[in-house]
C-alpha cells in the first residue's frame, strides 16, 4: 500500500511551511485533550454513580413486598419467594414516621421495625454499625411498662443533633395515638448518605408493632436479596406473577428511579458537551489537511502524472487525516488512564466530607465507555478528512504541473 507510506511520509516530513506543521501538532493536541477530558470525566461520574448505588443498596434491600392490607404471617411468605431465581434472603419490615424527642429537640423520622437477626442478610446495616447494637425484642420491658418500646438505633448525623449516645434515653411519639414512648439509643449507625443518617431510625418488630397500633404477625412488607442486584427488574416480574395481585413488588431501581435517570442524563450530557472539544479539535484537522494539499499540489500532480488514480489521492490524504486524529486519541486516552489512576490511588483532589461525604473524588474507570470514546473520537477524525481528500483527488494534473 503505496498510499499509506506516502501518508507516513507527508506526516514525518518537515515541510516548508511551518505553520501548517503547528497547526498539525495543535490537531494532535486538541483531540488528545478532548479524550483524556473525557474519559476523566466519565470516570468520576461512574464512580459517584457506583458509590451512590452502593450506599443505596446497602440500607434497603434489592426488592421491596408490600400490601395495602400489610402482610400477615409473612414467614408463609418468605417460604414461598425463597425458591425463586437469583433470590438469597428475605426479611419482614415494618415502615412508618415518627417523632423522636430529646429535651427542647424534636425531630421527624422514618422508623422502620426489624428483625434484627435476618436484617442482616438483607442490607449492610450491621457493617454500618460504629458502636452499640441492632435493636433486639425487649418484650420483658415492653409488658412491664406499656409506654415504653425497646432501643432504637439513630444515624450518626440525626444522633449529634439530638446530642446522644448509646445507652441514652429518649422519646418517640407515635404518629398513630400522638403517645409519647420512652426508648433508648441502642446503637448508631453510619452509612455515608446524609438523608439516611439524620433521617432514618430502626427498632424491634415488636416496639414498631406499639408505636404504629398494628396487630401482632404483622408487618408492612418483606425486603429480598438478590445474587445480582442489576437482575432486580427480571426477578421483579417472576415474584409479580407468583404473588397476583394481593401484592405490589418494587426494585431498588423503582424506588430510585427519579435520581438515577437525573445521573444518566447528567452522564450523556457531560459526553455531549465534551466531545465537542474534540470536534473543534477536528476543524483544525481539516485545516491543516487543506493546506497541505495546497502545499503538495505539485507532488499530487506528479502522482497523478505518473499513474496514481483519483482514489489514491483521496485515500493518500484521508489517511492522513486519520493518521493525525488516531495519534491524539491515543495519546489523550493514555493520558485519561493515568489521570485517573493518579485520582484512585494518591487522591489529591480533595472534597468537604461533611458535604459529600466523600474525602476525594470516587473514579470507576469501565472500558466499555473507553472503547466507546475512543471509537467517536477517530470516526470524527476520519470525517474532518474528507473534504480536503476530495479536494485533493479532484486537482487536475495539467493545471498542476503546467508553470513547474
Amino acid at each position: 500500500m503505496y498510499e499509506l507510506k506516502i501518508a507516513l511520509r507527508y506526516l514525518k516530513s518537515r515541510r516548508k511551511q511551518k505553520f501548517i506543521s503547528f497547526i498539525g501538532f495543535t490537531s494532535i493536541a486538541g483531540v488528545a485533550v478532548g479524550v483524556m477530558a473525557l474519559i476523566v470525566v466519565i470516570a468520576v461520574m461512574t464512580g459517584f454513580d457506583e458509590d451512590l448505588k452502593d450506599k443505596i443498596i446497602g440500607v434497603n434491600s434489592h426488592l421491596f413486598i408490600e400490601s395495602s392490607q400489610g402482610i400477615q404471617n409473612p414467614s408463609l411468605l418468605i417460604e414461598k419467594i425463597l425458591p425463586s431465581q437469583h433470590v438469597e434472603a428475605a426479611s419482614p419490615y415494618i415502615n412508618g414516621q415518627a417523632m423522636v424527642r430529646k429535651g427542647k429537640v424534636v425531630w421527624g423520622v422514618i422508623l422502620r421495625g426489624i428483625n434484627s437477626q435476618t436484617e442482616v442478610e438483607v442490607t449492610k446495616l450491621e457493617e454500618y454499625l460504629k458502636c452499640g447494637s441492632l435493636p433486639q425484642a425487649q418484650e420483658a420491658i415492653m409488658a412491664e411498662n406499656k409506654k415504653a418500646i425497646g432501643g432504637i438505633v439513630l444515624g450518626k448525623e440525626l444522633a449529634l443533633r439530638l446530642r446522644v449516645w448509646v445507652g441514652d434515653k429518649l422519646n418517640v411519639i407515635s404518629p398513630v395515638t400522638g403517645k409519647k414512648y420512652e426508648s433508648y439509643v441502642s446503637g448508631i449507625f453510619e452509612s455515608g448518605m446524609y438523608d439516611y443518617d439524620s433521617n432514618l431510625t430502626f427498632t424491634s418488630l415488636e416496639s414498631a408493632r406499639r408505636l404504629f397500633g398494628i396487630p401482632a404477625a404483622t408487618v408492612s412488607g418483606i425486603g429480598v436479596r438478590l445474587d445480582d442486584f442489576y437482575q432486580a427488574q427480571v426477578v421483579k416480574k417472576d415474584i409479580q406473577k407468583q404473588l397476583h395481585y394481593k401484592y405490589w413488588v418494587m426494585s431498588w431501581m423503582d424506588v430510585n428511579r427519579n435520581l438515577f435517570s437525573a445521573l444518566k442524563l447528567e452522564k450523556t450530557t457531560m459526553f455531549v458537551i465534551l466531545a465537542l472539544i474534540v470536534v473543534v479539535a477536528s476543524f483544525n484537522i481539516a485545516s491543516t489537511l487543506i493546506m497541505m494539499v495546497m502545499e503538495k499540489t505539485r507532488d499530487i500532480g506528479i502522482l497523478k502524472a505518473i499513474g496514481a488514480t483519483t482514489k489514491s489521492i483521496y485515500f493518500i490524504f484521508t489517511l492522513e487525516g486519520l493518521l493525525i486524529g488516531t495519534v491524539g486519541t491515543f495519546l489523550g486516552a493514555g493520558l485519561g488512564f493515568f489521570l485517573t489512576f493518579l485520582l484512585k490511588t494518591c487522591k489529591f483532589i480533595k472534597l468537604p466530607k461533611e458535604i459529600y461525604y466523600l474525602d476525594a473524588l470516587p473514579v470507576k474507570v469501565q472500558y466499555s465507555d473507553s472503547v466507546i470514546i475512543i471509537i467517536c473520537a477517530i470516526i470524527i477524525s476520519l470525517l474532518s478528512a474528507i473534504y480536503p481528500a476530495l479536494r485533493a483527488g479532484k486537482l487536475n494534473p495539467v493545471e498542476t504541473l503546467r508553470y513547474e
